[in-house]
């Protein structure tokens, strides 16, 4: 027989099948020598309470072993023969995109910028060692994109635009745990995703579709106002290369020589609103005895706590993003002459800090002029200025969080996770006042809601700025399709129709899609 139950339990009842297994029996009077497994569907912690709980959605196997898979896996036909597309970027976007090409029977050519996931390991390492940055391989560019080496969080709300399931299914296909399927919020973990990254690019290759890195687009191809591909040159040697197809552009939030490429070849885009702030770092164990109203912090079974907080001043929001439990700060510049940190947590969440962006909305009507590439240009500049505070180099400026909401000089910084190293700086004063006044009412307010967040031994670090494309380039609703050119697809969090890794791939899957129609229409 199988039975679905719904439970609450405590945390050290769900620790372990073994001991959830016990549970069930003494709470729905089976024997427990019955219950041949136990699948968790559904997983969360409930922590609003002094007691937390788990829910948790199960199915229980008695008397018989499951015959049916926990993930669906897709099947990736042959298509070297086949017509192809070109997808420009390797992150989620871009990737999920190529898989769905060839699962549609098309042979994707995937252009890439960066180096593969395991070069780029090493570029990434020197940005700590020697304080230098690769325009082309850096924690923005490279196969996996900005999500590889920040996180691999894949909690999204985008649910009417595709299938969440078929996402994190692919995933497990490709090596990822299959707890991401019952997890309210499923995490693969830094340490882990480049794995899963680098067997999604396999398939790619045995599928007989190509991947090309240290390949850089510079232009697209244009006949009759129809794209029919791109150019772009070889990163190392600087050799032209030409590549036929309708193009999914899939560049990622960071690509700003593509937004000025589409800029002066008046190709239509759009100032986009983003968001702009710090990335604050608290010590683990204080979020997690906040979170879980203990003392004693969150004990043997309970993970890294998580911490959500929103507010509205002065008409705009002030928001945490991209939360790390037991993570780093991590740099995160594309260019020499910049400061940008991020965030990301290894699988176990295990690190002795917690932190998460805090930032506030900015929209294109708070920057002077019409530029369609004025929230760029904005964002430049604050990066920018983060670096000369930093001394030029990838040391970031930082402040005390209760310092920098009294307006006072941090004479001294907690330690912190940020490897290159922090200097302290009077954030308050440098930073544009409208996001400094916005985040000084937010975290006072998110302080009163949490008693003990709004402390000195939180720390500060500027600039958060890469939370979203500064530009969208439009496309039409329906077919997915440039608003003036056919045959370009604008995909993902680059194109201004994403926001993370899920959502991202699931617009890369739904661009395959609309260009599968459109080349089936040109055959």
């Amino acid at each position: 027989m199988i039975y679905e139950y719904q439970l609450r339990v405590l945390p050290q009842q769900a620790a372990n099948e073994e001991s959830l297994r016990d549970f069930i029996a003494r709470d729905k009077g089976l024997d427990v020598r019955t219950i041949h497994q136990v699948r968790i569907l559904r997983r969360s912690i409930d922590a609003r309470q002094r007691t937390v709980y788990v829910n948790l959605s199960v199915r229980v196997f008695v008397n018989e072993m499951p015959v049916d898979p926990e993930f669906l896996p897709v099947h990736y036909p042959q298509v070297a023969d086949r017509p192809q597309a070109i997808v420009v970027g390797a992150g989620p976007g871009g990737l999920f995109a190529a898989l769905k090409l060839v699962e549609l029977g098309l042979r994707p050519i995937v252009i890439e910028r960066g180096k593969c996931v395991q070069e780029r390991h090493r570029d990434l390492s020197l940005i700590t060692r020697e304080q230098r940055v690769d325009p082309e391989s850096n924690y923005c560019f490279g196969e996996g994109g900005a999500g590889a080496y920040s996180d691999g969080k894949l909690y999204t709300r985008s649910k009417k635009r595709g299938s969440v399931e078929k996402i994190l299914n692919v995933f497990c296909q490709h090596g990822a745990s299959t707890s991401i399927l019952a997890d309210a919020h499923p995490h693969i973990g830094t340490d882990k995703l480049p794995k899963v990254i680098e067997a999604m690019r396999h398939t790619l290759l045995q599928s007989g579709g190509e991947v090309h890195f240290r390949t850089k687009m510079t232009s697209l191809i244009l006949e009759a106002g129809r794209v029919v591909g791109i150019q772009a040159i070889d990163v190392e040697t600087g050799a032209e290369r030409i590549f036929r197809g309708p193009v999914i552009l899939a560049t990622g939030h960071s690509a700003r020589d593509v937004y000025s490429y589409l800029a002066q070849a008046k190709i239509e885009i759009e100032a986009k609103a983003l968001a702009i702030g710090v990335r604050l770092e608290h010590p683990a164990e204080l979020i997690d005895r906040i979170q879980y109203h203990n003392p004693h912090g969150r004990g043997r079974y309970l993970p890294a706590a998580e911490y959500s907080f929103v507010a509205q001043s002065e008409g705009r929001g002030v928001y945490s993003f991209c939360m790390c439990p037991g993570g780093f700060v991590i740099p995160a510049a594309t260019e020499r002459q910049q400061i940008v940190v991020n965030g990301m947590s290894p699988s176990n969440r295990g690190s002795k800090w917690s932190n998460s962006g805090m930032v506030v909305e900015v929209r294109p009507e708070d920057i002077e002029g019409d530029d369609v590439l004025r929230v760029m240009h904005y964002q430049e500049e604050i990066e920018r200025n983060c670096w000369l505070q930093g001394n030029r180099r990838q040391t970031a400026p930082a402040q005390r969080m209760a310092d920098f909401v009294n307006n006072r000089l941090s004479y001294d910084l907690p330690k912190s996770s940020y490897s290159p190293g922090l200097i302290s700086s009077p954030l308050h004063f440098w930073m544009p006042g409208g996001i400094v006044r916005r985040l000084q009412d937010g975290f006072r307010r998110f302080g009163k809601t949490s008693h003990g967040f709004l402390t000195n031994e939180a720390v500060l670090i500027a600039t958060e700025s890469r939370t979203s494309s500064p530009v969208r380039i439009t496309r039409h609703r329906d077919t997915l399709q440039h608003t003036t050119l056919e045959g370009l697809f604008p995909c993902g969090e680059g194109a201004g129709y994403a926001g993370g890794i899920v959502s991202a791939g699931i617009d890369g899957e739904r661009c395959a899609e609309m260009c599968a129609q459109y080349m089936a229409r040109l055959l």
